[in-house]
């Protein structure tokens, strides 16, 4: 029995980025519509920057009523909630979107993740490193005793998870905030005090994505 690792290492070749929709309102029309419309904008925003509709993907809007806690228990407002994300492949788009879908009160920022777009050829090219390592063990082995690898009778593979994957969660400016923070932050995007435009702040450089494979391997000996 052999046992080899084998690794595969690619920069990020897929930003996810996902936003949160809320909108409140006393009357319930008003507060889906508005929701609604942040959806629309945001979804207008990424086609303006060139991604595909199969790239931008919102779930269903959630309808949560608040009552008043009188007698009659009437409703008080009513809370729309949603959330929409972006596959995004040129990563110089990131930060207008991000500008663009925030800094207007549209929404506000989640989370931004880079990843692979193809998960799968990552976890074969890890496999195949770790199986020319076990062979090559095989072989080192064998070979003191004048002896080859054969066939694969048997084999087990681990792969494990994708490593490095970078995920920027909750920036500090949102839709609520947005102005606030301009004003005490230099490095926010929007407009300080003096009406003067605020660069957007610089997004972190995503890490390699490296993908780990374990293989456990039985050759016949020829």
């Amino acid at each position: 029995m052999v046992q080899a690792d084998g690794t595969y290492e690619a920069d990020p070749d897929l930003a996810t980025q996902t936003f949160d929709i809320s909108s409140q309102d006393k009357d319930l029309k008003p507060a889906y519509s508005q929701a609604s419309e942040a959806m629309r904008k945001i979804s207008e925003l990424a086609e303006k920057n060139g991604l595909r509709k199969d790239d931008v993907s919102s779930g269903v809007l959630t309808v949560n009523p608040y009552y008043g806690g009188d007698r009659k228990n009437r409703t008080k407002a009513f809370l729309v909630q949603g959330q929409i994300s972006l596959k995004i492949r040129d990563f110089t788009k990131i930060g207008t979107i991000l500008n663009g879908s925030v800094s207007e009160g549209i929404s506000d920022f989640r989370s931004l993740t880079y990843s692979l777009a193809d998960k799968e050829l990552a976890k074969q090219h890890a496999v195949a490193e770790a199986m020319r390592r076990a062979i090559g063990r095989a072989n080192a082995a064998l070979g003191e005793k004048g002896q080859k690898v054969g066939a694969l009778r048997f084999a087990s593979l681990d792969v494990n998870q994708l490593i490095g994957v970078s995920q920027i969660q909750d920036l500090a400016f949102n839709g609520s905030n947005f102005e606030a923070l301009a004003r005490l932050e230099p490095g926010v995007a929007g407009k300080s005090s003096s009406g003067v435009a605020v660069p957007p702040p610089p997004l972190p450089r995503p890490e390699k994505i490296k993908v780990s494979a374990t293989v456990q391997c039985a050759f016949q000996i020829q």
